[in-house]
């Protein structure tokens, strides 16, 4: 058996234990002229609109992320990135100036429209990287008997792949959505979705995927 059978057989979503997750679809990384913009991530918008559709329709749980910045918990990332730091008024505005890119109360950290939450799915609201530590994510899919993940959002190379490794090490079965995801270089892009895909989870397809659960 070939590591990528292993992988499948090991790691396929379970019918009615997966959950879809949307890392950071956020206006601060969408939005044309953000400071932070991430443009490959507007590429991906239909794809996750045809998981969200499949995953509605099955009623089973999506979760939603959002990096959000605060001053009142003045995080390392914050000063790594001062984009996230708040604008002076009138101050000009880009990257490595501080723009208030996802900062908490304003419209940059809200998920984009084309893709809002509904009532009863999860919004997670998170100060780093990956979804899990110092949020309540782990407990919430616990609650619901979610055994496996189907990962999508931006960046691939970071909050992505810092929520697959979390997710991993606490035991979730993980499928990252290749088209489904977004990066600002393609070649880091490829290497993520192979490191991914060697050691982390599977790496399918959207539509592999919405043919899957479409089954059950």
């Amino acid at each position: 058996m070939t590591g990528g059978e292993v992988f499948e057989r090991v790691l396929a979503p379970e019918p009615g234990r997966t959950a879809l997750v949307v890392v950071d679809m956020q206006r601060g990384f969408l939005d044309p002229g953000e400071a932070m913009e991430v443009p490959p991530a507007r590429e991906i918008v239909p794809a996750i609109q045809s998981l969200l559709s499949v995953f509605r329709a099955r009623r089973l749980p999506i979760v939603f992320t959002e990096f959000v910045y605060s001053e009142s918990v003045p995080v390392l990332i914050g000063k790594l990135h001062p984009e996230h730091q708040p604008a002076p008024p009138g101050a000009p505005r880009g990257f490595g100036l501080p723009s208030s890119s996802c900062l908490e109360g304003t419209p940059s950290a809200e998920t984009i429209p084309d893709l809002a939450p509904r009532s009863g799915e999860i919004v997670v609201r998170k100060r780093g990287y990956d979804a899990f530590t110092g949020t309540p994510l782990d407990g919430a899919l616990r609650a619901r008997n979610v055994t496996s993940l189907v990962v999508t959002g931006t960046m691939t190379d970071i909050c992505v792949l810092a929520t697959v490794t979390a997710a991993l090490h606490r035991e979730y079965r993980v499928t990252l959505v290749e088209d489904g995801v977004s990066t600002l270089w393609p070649e880091i892009q490829r290497a993520t979705l192979d490191i991914i895909g060697r050691a982390y989870g599977r790496v399918v397809t959207a539509k592999e995927v919405v043919d899957l659960i479409s089954r059950w």
